[in-house]
């Protein structure tokens, strides 16, 4: 029987299934964990809570693990972006070798990653013995939370924006050029205009997984308490004393910093979207 009303054939199932196993996917993976912190957080109390974060050792590992996150993406977004203009637009020997070795994160426990960083730039390492002269030291150090937060987060960033640059319309480039545009106006005006959602999209992604990170960052950073200690650290160490409501704290106040700066970078992605559809 016709309604009407044309409709193009679907391979998934009808609307009501097929929201029906999403939310039953969501609700198991993140909408019951987060329910579960949150309950938690509400046994314990606000004032508890605060009291509890509000501690010196906690918001100094707060503090770094958020401003080493930040640094690090901040270095992935811009870093990211040439590296993957390269890989675009440029023939050259090795490239399917350094295109692949991007992925190599992804795949490469973290804990292996903090092992060999820690080897490279160790005191005694290969290249710790070559900065040591400098009197420049990286392991056990913020400047080591940094490195190995741009090595698990460079991939998310490249990733993101590599194919939005394939599609990237050659003629618009050539237009700005016609018209006497320098370089730096088509870039500014042309390009980076084009490429902010999908920058944005990369930025957060590595955020939120640099801020999340422990296995690559343990062993780099020595974790010295008020110094070199990230916030995951802290949860698992407050785990182990059996400190459940401690752990609970660090964890609610990661979820709602990390929430509040996701809501700042999709609203910024928002604004960015609109600003192009009424160029």
């Amino acid at each position: 029987m016709r309604t009407g009303i044309l409709r193009s054939a679907s391979p998934l199932p009808g609307f009501g299934l097929s929201f029906g196993i999403m939310m039953t996917v969501l609700s198991i993976v993140v909408l019951l964990p987060i329910a579960a912190l949150l309950g938690r957080g509400l046994t314990i109390g606000p004032a508890d809570l605060w009291e509890m974060v509000n501690s010196q050792r906690i918001r100094s590992a707060l503090l770094l693990s958020f401003r080493a996150a930040l640094i690090a993406s901040l270095f992935n977004l811009v870093f990211g972006l040439l590296l993957a203009w390269v890989l675009v637009r440029y023939r050259f020997w090795g490239r399917r070798l350094i295109d692949a070795a991007i992925d190599l994160p992804f795949a490469l426990p973290t804990a292996v990653a903090g092992i060999a960083l820690t080897a490279l730039y160790a005191p005694n390492g290969v290249f710790g013995q070559l900065l040591a002269p400098f009197n420049i030291k990286i392991a056990y150090t913020e400047i080591g939370i940094w490195l190995a937060l741009i090595f698990i987060g460079l991939p998310f960033v490249v990733r993101t924006v590599q194919p939005v640059i394939e599609e990237l319309d050659h003629e618009l480039e050539e237009a700005s050029a016609t018209l006497g545009a320098r370089r730096i106006y088509t870039l500014y005006r042309v390009i980076l205009p084009t490429l902010t959602p999908a920058l944005l999209t990369g930025f957060a992604l590595a955020l939120a997984r640099s801020v999340g990170e422990y296995g690559s960052v343990i062993f780099i950073a020595g974790n010295l308490p008020l110094q070199t200690e990230i916030a995951p650290l802290l949860i698992v160490i407050r785990l182990e004393e059996y400190n459940y409501d401690a752990a609970t704290a660090i964890g609610l106040a990661m979820l709602l910093i990390s929430f509040a700066m996701l809501l700042a970078i999709n609203a910024i992605q928002i604004w960015s979207r609109r600003r192009m559809g009424d160029v």
